[in-house]
Parts: C-alpha cells; sequence; structure tokens
C-alpha cells in the first residue's frame, strides 16, 4: 500500500469539502505553512492534524495553545515521525524518534486499540494535561479527546516519557527502536524538554490510516455553528478523573 496516495487523494479532500469554505482556506494555509517547515512529514495527514486541531480548539476555548505535536504511526520505528510546531510563529520546534506499543508491531505498525492491557498505542487526538514523576521518570499525562480511539488514555496511563530504549545503538542492535506497552516514549535526552515544552493544554496529533478512524473522528467534521453538537462532542470527550493508575509503559 503506497502511503501518500491513500492519505492525500482518499481521507482529506472528502473532509476538506464537507468544511466551511473560509475554514479550509484556512486549514491549507496552516497546513502548507506545516509541512514547509517539515518536509518529511506528509501534507495529507497535517491537513488531517490541523482539521482536528481547530475541531478541538472550539470543544476546549478554554486552551490557547502554542504547540501541536504530530506522530505519523505509518512511519517505521527508525525514522523521525514526530514533529513538534510552534502555532505562532508555523516554525517547526523538534523532529525526532518516538516508540509505539509493542502490542501494536515490531518496527512498522500494524493495529490500534483504546483497550486497558493491549500494550497497543492509539491514535487520534490528545490534550497534554499534567507532568509527574513515576517509575518511568519525568512523564506528561495525555487525555485522549477521541472517544472509542484513545478517551482511555488516562485510564490506561499513555503518556509520554523518555525510555533508554529510544536510542540510535537500539536501532542499530534490534533494527527498531524498543516498544512501550503503548506510550508514546521518546529519548531519554530530550525528554524534560520536550515534555516541559508541551505540557498543560497542548495538543498532540497521532496519525495512521486507519480506515474506522478515519471515517468515524468527530474531530474530521466538528460543526463550526451547530453548538448542540459541539457540547456533544465536548461531553463525550471528558476524560477519566485526574488520576489515573500507572501503567507500566
Amino acid at each position: 500500500m503506497t502511503r501518500r496516495p491513500l492519505l492525500s487523494l482518499l481521507a482529506a479532500p472528502a473532509l476538506l469539502l464537507s468544511a466551511p469554505i473560509e475554514t479550509a482556506h484556512a486549514n491549507d494555509d496552516l497546513s502548507t505553512a506545516l509541512v514547509r517547515a517539515a518536509p518529511d512529514a506528509d501534507l495529507g495527514m497535517l491537513t488531517l492534524a490541523v482539521r482536528s486541531l481547530q475541531c478541538a480548539e472550539r470543544l476546549h476555548p478554554e486552551d490557547a495553545p502554542r504547540r501541536l505535536t504530530v506522530i505519523d504511526y505509518s512511519l517505521p520505528s527508525t525514522k523521525p515521525r514526530m514533529w513538534v510546531f510552534d502555532l505562532k510563529t508555523r516554525k517547526l520546534v523538534l523532529a525526532e524518534h518516538v516508540a509505539h506499543g509493542q502490542g501494536s508491531g515490531d518496527n512498522m505498525t500494524r493495529q490500534f486499540s483504546n483497550k486497558p492491557n493491549s500494550h497497543q498505542s492509539s491514535i487520534g487526538m490528545f490534550r497534554t494535561s499534567e507532568t509527574y514523576v513515576g517509575k518511568n521518570g519525568y512523564s506528561l499525562r495525555l487525555d485522549g479527546l477521541e472517544p472509542g480511539f484513545n478517551d482511555r488514555a488516562r485510564e490506561r496511563a499513555i503518556v509520554m516519557h523518555g525510555a533508554s530504549y529510544v536510542s540510535d545503538a537500539t536501532i542499530q542492535q534490534l533494527g527498531r527502536l524498543g516498544r512501550s506497552w503503548g506510550c508514546p516514549a521518546v529519548s531519554k535526552d530530550i525528554a524534560r524538554r520536550l515534555i516541559d515544552d508541551i505540557k498543560g493544554g497542548q495538543y498532540l496529533f497521532a496519525y495512521y490510516p486507519d480506515p474506522d478512524w478515519l471515517k468515524h473522528s468527530r474531530l474530521f467534521s466538528c460543526p463550526a455553528d451547530d453548538k448542540h453538537s459541539q457540547q456533544r462532542v465536548a461531553h463525550e470527550s471528558r476524560t477519566a478523573p485526574s488520576r489515573g493508575s500507572e501503567d507500566a509503559s
């Protein structure tokens, strides 16, 4: 399967056609700026990320996000597949490797889950929350905003943390990164700096061309003027209590 044509020709145009014209143009402008900042990132994926971000912002107007983190789980773990963007300057802040869950595949991801104990990664839009120090060191809690796809992230203790298995040495030894229990684990060298930069009401978008998610994600078709629909989506996107059990991630 060719990754770029599937995403660019199938998913993004159909979603953009359903958007108001002015919103679609805004999406195009930001998506184009982000892909210019990160030419290795797929334009179709970034278009979906921006569409999802703008819906999430309407559902959480109390936020004023400075950062958008994007993960492309359709790429192998041996490639840098996580990008952090400054939304004000539309510049790239960071491009790094990120691990996926051991239940999702080896070097390439194949499947995703929202279920506890699956040890699989979850896809969709997350809102970053508070930091804490646990068995994986300095970590960042993530709240999934997509019912059925990632809204059990806090319950599953899907967090961002540093890991020694996210390294060039591991790639040389195994031919891939090490794997987490579902967390987007990053290099210990950048973990604290990254977490401090994206904590507290920023957004993280995890992509994979999963047909069910592409068809049913409510953040891809957020009604711009339908307040009742926005309230319903916001209600269904509410997360678990502020403390979650800490998984071995």
